[in-house]
C-alpha cells in the first residue's frame, strides 16, 4: 500500500457545503453517498476535505483526512482550486501545501488491496496521525462486478472481501471516533416507472435504490444521501441531495449547483 501525502502534489502540479454537511453531526457514523455517475458525489467530497484540512483560523476543522480512491476519479488540482478560492488572496503555494500535509491519498486496484489498506490504517497509521478524523472511500461499489465474477456462483465468496472490509471499518469508526463517507454508484437499472421529482418522499427519492452490496454494509450505514440531477427552470444543470437518517427516517433535501469556485446551494 502506498500512502501519498497531499502536500507532495503541489510540487508536481499547479455559499459552501460546510453549512449543510459537517463532521459535527456525523461523528461515529457511516454516511453513504449514493447516485449515478455525474451527480456531484465526488465534488461534494472535495468540499468535505477542504473543510477538514483548513485551519480553524480559516474556518476549517484542522484535522487529517484519508481518501481511499478505488474509482480513480480523484482530481488533486480540483481540490487545490477549491482551497485557493477558500483562501482568496491570502493563500500562497507554500500555505496550501502546508494544509495538504493533512491529506493522505491511497489508491486501491482490488477489494483485496482495499482490505489490506484498511488493516494498515488500523495497525500503523493512527499511531503517527492521531488527528485523523475523516475517512473517505470513493467508492465502495468499485469492485462489485469483479468480485462477483471471481466468486462464481458462490455468494459467500463474492462478498467475502467486502464483509471483511466492513468489519474493519466498523472497528475503526468505533475505536477512533471517525466519520466515514463512502460513495456507491447506481449499478442497477431504474425501474421503468421511476420519475425524478423534487417533491418525492424519502421512499420515493430512493425508489431506484437497489441495495446490491452485502447485508453487512447495509446494516453499517447510518445516513444515506441520494444524489441526482435536478435541472433548473432556466435550463442550467443543477443537482439534488436527499439526506436520509436510517434509524429515524428524518429527511432533509437540498438542491445545489457546481461552480468553478465550488458548490453553491
Amino acid at each position: 500500500m502506498r500512502i501519498q501525502r497531499g502536500g507532495n502534489y503541489l510540487e508536481k502540479d499547479r455559499g459552501t457545503v460546510r453549512d449543510h454537511i459537517s463532521l459535527h453531526g456525523f461523528t461515529g457514523d457511516i454516511v453513504e453517498f449514493h447516485g449515478a455517475e455525474g451527480t456531484g458525489k465526488t465534488e461534494m467530497l472535495y468540499h468535505l476535505i477542504a473543510r477538514c484540512i483548513l485551519p480553524k483560523s480559516r474556518g476549517g476543522l484542522e484535522v487529517s483526512v484519508v481518501f481511499i480512491d478505488t474509482d480513480f476519479h480523484f482530481d488533486m488540482l480540483r481540490l487545490v482550486t477549491l482551497l485557493e478560492y477558500r483562501l482568496s488572496s491570502r493563500g500562497t503555494e507554500v500555505t496550501i501545501k502546508r494544509y495538504l500535509e493533512r491529506f493522505f491519498l491511497i489508491n486501491c486496484h482490488s477489494s483485496s488491496q482495499l482490505l489490506l489498506s484498511l488493516y494498515s490504517l488500523e495497525s500503523i497509521f493512527f499511531l503517527s496521525h492521531p488527528s485523523l478524523s475523516l475517512l473517505i472511500i470513493d467508492s465502495m461499489s468499485a469492485f462489485y462486478w469483479i468480485d462477483r465474477a471471481n466468486g462464481g456462483e458462490n455468494l459467500s465468496l463474492q462478498e467475502a472481501n467486502l464483509k471483511k472490509c466492513v468489519q474493519v471499518l466498523q472497528k475503526l469508526v468505533k475505536e477512533h471516533r471517525l466519520v466515514l463517507f463512502a460513495t456507491t454508484q447506481s449499478l442497477m437499472q431504474k425501474s421503468s416507472n421511476f420519475v425524478e421529482s423534487s417533491e418525492q418522499t424519502e421512499c420515493d427519492a430512493g425508489s431506484d435504490y437497489c441495495p446490491f452490496l452485502c447485508k453487512a454494509w447495509q446494516q453499517l450505514v447510518t445516513h444515506r444521501i441520494f444524489f441526482s440531477k435536478h435541472p433548473h427552470p432556466d435550463g442550467t444543470q443543477g443537482f439534488l441531495m436527499t439526506t436520509c437518517h436510517i434509524q429515524n427516517d428524518c429527511v432533509v433535501k437540498r438542491s445545489f449547483c457546481i461552480m468553478e469556485q465550488g458548490i453553491q446551494f
